[in-house]
């Protein structure tokens, strides 16, 4: 299994929008992205690096796998 680790917010923020999710709002240090199809929205934290957890949790909202986004995030 291919192994993640953490990225800057930046880095997952394009990755967001290059599979289809739009930029809804900002609270604080969030920001609130969504997409059609999913039943609630996906939340990026603003952190210099995104632990592993955060990202495995939005990829599930978001029904990708691990190695779809790897794969995604190698692309840009």
């Amino acid at each position: 299994m291919a192994h993640l680790r953490a990225v800057h917010w930046k880095k997952f923020e394009k990755f967001l929008l290059e599979v289809g999710c739009e930029f809804v709002r900002e609270e604080g240090d969030h920001r609130i992205f969504w997409k059609k199809g999913i039943k609630r929205p996906v939340i990026l934290p603003r952190y210099k690096e995104l632990p592993e957890f955060i990202i495995l949790n939005n990829l599930k909202i978001l029904s990708i796998s691990r190695k779809e986004f790897l794969r995604i995030v190698k692309q840009n």
